[in-house]
């Protein structure tokens, strides 16, 4: 991985927010003026979870922060061990490598941030926020959110992951039904917090945020993935910013996508391109 710098002010900078299990369908039928307000400035779209990566969130999660496939990261399910992480790295590590400021806000699943379950996924953030709040994700989602506040508003961050489980232990817990509607909605609260963040600082326009929230599966009605069906299979992502044309018809998008997008917007392309990043830049899938 190289460590060579880059000059940020020539670069934007980048929010992704990772939703775990929301279903399209229930996202779209609930009440999320948040992520409404991103998919209406830029676009929510659809991603198809490839054959061979099993519809868990350690291979769904891994790919998203590597850009490359679960049969190059090495990651089939949640437990990390064997993982091929040192040669695809995550983009908040090489951030921190190229010399940009990273951070991760984890409340609740370990492997994403500590050596729980041979992880972790995000090696080595610049900075990190990791609340041992275990399967209570809604305790962690508000921990993760409230600390991350702090740190977008105020300090001098480049990229951040933050991310939020509720909705995918609530499926678990008791299916795809109005709890699961009232966790979507809750993490939509959470956005918005996140949102606001942005906005507060000084140099919020000037720094040309880029914003992109995905989530990793689908469940079944009575709650669980790891199949084959068409609502575990059926992730999206949603994304916003400079370069992103409102109402952009975006087909075609996979999970190795964010991260292309991550680093074109850090300026970041040669990494990327040494790491073998797989993803293309939203722009390049938009439909024509």
């Amino acid at each position: 991985m190289s460590s060579t710098s880059v000059t940020s002010s020539a670069a934007g900078r980048v929010l992704v927010i990772g939703i775990d299990g929301t279903r399209l369908d229930v996202l779209r039928a609930s009440a999320t003026p948040a992520l409404d307000t991103i998919a209406e400035a830029g676009f929510l779209a659809p991603v198809l979870i490839d054959d061979a990566t099993p519809t868990w969130s350690g291979p769904c999660w891994a790919t998203i922060a590597t850009g490359v496939p679960a049969t190059r990261h090495g990651i089939y399910g949640n437990d990390f061990t064997g993982h091929r992480l040192a040669d695809h790295p995550d983009f908040l590590t090489v951030a921190a490598a190229a010399g940009l400021r990273s951070y991760l806000s984890v409340g609740s699943w370990a492997p994403l941030a500590t050596t729980a379950d041979g992880g972790p996924l995000f090696a080595a953030p610049s900075r990190l926020t990791y609340s041992t709040f275990g399967h209570d994700c809604e305790r962690g989602d508000a921990a993760a959110v409230a600390d991350a506040v702090r740190v977008l508003a105020d300090e001098d961050v480049h990229v951040a992951f933050v991310y939020l489980g509720d909705p995918d232990e609530t499926a678990h817990e008791l299916g795809v039904d109005a709890d699961y509607v009232a966790a979507v909605e809750r993490a939509d609260t959470r956005v918005d917090l996140l949102l606001a963040a942005l906005r507060s600082r000084p140099m919020y326009e000037a720094e040309r945020w880029t914003v992109i929230a995905v989530t990793d599966h689908g469940h079944v009605d009575e709650g669980g993935h790891g199949g084959d069906s068409d609502v575990e299979r059926t992730a999206w992502i949603a994304a916003a910013g400079p370069g992103i044309a409102a109402g952009a018809e975006v087909g075609g998008l996979r999970h190795v996508d964010v991260a292309a997008q991550v680093y074109s917007v850090l300026g970041l392309e040669a990494q990327a391109a040494a790491l073998g990043v797989e993803g293309r830049v939203f722009g390049a899938v938009a439909a024509v």
